[in-house]
Parts: C-alpha cells; structure tokens; sequence
C-alpha cells in the first residue's frame, strides 16, 4: 500500500517509524511518505491560512497549497485496475494505483473497524491534515472528480490538528494487511472484530495480589473457554457498548447468548427469534 500525508507539521508523524509500523515501511508492506504543505506555497512567508469568508473566529487554510499538494500526489487520471502482470523487477515505490483522500475531521463519518477494512484494500491513500478551522472546501469538492474523498472523524470532539487522527487511523488499517501483525489469528479474537467487545485477558502467574485467574482459563477446556470468551464479551459490551450490541443482526444472538444477558439485567429484543 502506498500512503501521502500533508501536514504543516511532518515531525508530528515521526512515530510512523516506530514498532510494528515502521517494521513494515523496512519490509516494503507500507510506503508512506509525508510531505510539507507549506512545499507548495509561493510567497515569502509560505502562508497557508488566511481569515474566512462569512465572519467568525479562526482561520481557514487556504486552497491553493492543497490543490497544488492533490494535484501532485493524486493521478489527474485514476487507473481503472491494476496491471495484469506486475514488471520483472518492481520497483521500490508501487506506482500509484486509484487514490482514495482521508480528511479527518470532527465533522465527518465515524471511523470504525468496518470502515479500516475498506481502506485497507486501497492501493493508495492520501491524508489531508487540516488545521485551524479546517480546509477550504472547494479543495475536496475539486479532487472528488478525479478520487474518492471521505471526511473521517475518530470521535465526538476536537482536536487541534488532523495529524493525531491520520496515526489512529493509519496504525488501525495497516495491521489489517497481510503479514504487518506477526500471528494473523490476532485479528479475529480482538474487540469489534465481530461487533462485541474484547473479553478480558489473563497471563501468568495465575494469582497475583490475592486475585486469581478465572478457574476456566486453567482448566484446559477449550469449549469451556470459548465459552466463557463469548459470554464475557457478551456482557462487557452490554455494559459499556449498549449500541454495539443493539446493532447486531437479529440472527447472531443464539438461546444462550439470550440466556447470558437476561440472566445478566440484559433483556434482549426479539430474543424469541434466537436460534
């Protein structure tokens, strides 16, 4: 996968050399290249802000920077698929393949589990850092013709730039490609990967500070286990995740996923229909 970020701030992203991340940008999985907004500025003072139109406080960045930044990381023509056959000797840069531009902000979707698998199927991925009070938006109005633009948001509140954002979102989606985590079963057992929550986890030794680990984790019963996994996913979610649990399918509850909750203080809806 091939990632640009812009950013008035490229220090702020030299965590992406760190642990599993940094270890795959060596390995060639991830080439991500950050770049200086203010590179595409022509005054002296490499000004990318200025006051809003309409009043009010704050500023906006500017247009001209980003759509010069989008014009030269973007493809003014988006290949409709990838060569058939890659070249003999690929090179250390994958060509650019369809783009598709993150904003984060505020103001966009709610990033989730979901959404991190569908970016991590892109080939490219272009993120927009804004500050101040964001980006003009006549910026992403332009690229929508030529890429998928998506405004992202990673929470109900504000921060003062997208640069936090962009390592949220890039850490989450680059652990979904192929062979960036070292045992890929990971995936599977882990909170949202099939709309619950994480149970809670254990490690040696099996008592510390009076407080024993569960007895069903020792006891060698893999059923016993996987069970006890799901009911405590169950209930974790119910407490902490109503909604998480309210959007599960009408037909991923069985009777004792119903019985686990009920018994819980949880009444499920519907729980008539589970299998």
């Amino acid at each position: 996968m091939r990632v640009d970020i812009v950013t008035i701030f490229p220090e702020y992203l030299s965590p992406l050399d760190l642990s599993l991340i940094g270890r795959a940008r060596a390995a060639g999985q991830l080439h991500i290249t950050v770049h200086d907004l203010r590179r595409w500025t022509h005054d002296v003072h490499r000004t990318v802000d200025d006051t809003p139109y309409g009043g009010g406080p704050g500023m906006v960045m500017r247009p001209e920077p980003w759509g010069a930044a989008l014009d030269a990381l973007v493809p003014a023509e988006q290949p409709a698929e990838r060569p058939a056959e890659p070249p003999p000797e690929p090179p250390a840069e994958p060509p650019p393949g369809p783009s598709r531009v993150i904003v984060p902000t505020p103001a966009g979707s709610p990033f989730t589990q979901a959404m991190a698998h569908e970016l991590a199927a892109e080939d490219h991925l272009v993120f927009a850092c804004g500050r101040y009070e964001g980006i003009d938006q006549r910026v992403f109005d332009h690229a929508a013709a030529r890429a998928n633009v998506s405004e992202i948001s990673i929470g109900d509140y504000v921060l003062f730039g997208g640069e936090v954002a962009v390592l949220v979102i890039l850490e989450t989606v680059s652990r979904l490609l192929p062979g960036v985590l070292g045992n890929a079963d990971s995936l599977v057992e882990e909170s949202h990967a099939d709309g619950l929550l994480e149970t809670p986890v254990y490690t040696k030794p099996a008592t510390w500070r009076g407080l024993d680990v569960p007895e069903v984790l020792r006891s060698g019963d893999h059923a016993r286990i996987a069970r006890w996994r799901r009911d405590q996913a169950l209930l974790r979610t119910a407490v902490r995740r109503p909604d998480l649990l309210a959007a599960l399918p009408p037909d991923t509850l069985d009777k004792r996923d119903v019985a686990v909750l009920t018994g819980g203080g949880f009444p499920v809806p519907g729980a008539d229909m589970a299998k």
